[in-house]
């Protein structure tokens, strides 16, 4: 039998949900700042340290406009954080990268994320290893790689 989307037990773990990301994403910004960055900068250097992308691709995988990426990425730049690259499969194409200085910036700025460890760390590691396939297993194919 199907679960509806409206009983209680669904309900109750989407609000669990919600307040988790909302959470995630207030320390987020709040660590970014001490990093002179913005939330948003701080989204697109993490996405460069996993590869150089063309700015579309930085774009979609965000879900904002080409153009908005295109101004990140400059100020990223002007902070020697990012720099542009030719595209060794299409020179025509620019890829954005992390540079030496932006990895060692996106590291430390996730190292400084409290707001999952503390509470994760009262977990075993089998429910962490539980907890963690059951979101992969919700997102699926949108399952980020993590460094």
């Amino acid at each position: 039998m199907a679960t509806e989307r409206t009983d209680p037990l669904t309900l109750e773990v989407v609000e669990l949900i919600g307040t988790v990301v909302a959470r995630y994403y207030a320390e987020y910004e709040q660590a970014a700042a001490k990093h002179s960055l913005t939330g948003a900068q701080a989204r697109v250097l993490g996405l460069l340290t996993l590869e150089p992308l063309p700015m579309r691709r930085v774009a979609e995988t965000l879900k904002c406009e080409p153009s908005n990426i295109t101004g990140i990425v400059d100020r990223l730049e002007a902070r020697g954080l990012v720099e542009r690259r030719p595209d060794p499969g299409d020179r025509r194409v620019k890829l954005a990268a992390a540079t030496e200085d932006g990895m060692d910036t996106a590291r430390r700025l996730r190292e400084s994320l409290d707001f999952a460890r503390e509470p994760l760390a009262q977990l075993s590691d089998e429910e962490r290893t539980v907890l963690r396939d059951l979101l992969k297993r919700m997102l699926g194919d949108q399952a980020p790689a993590v460094p």
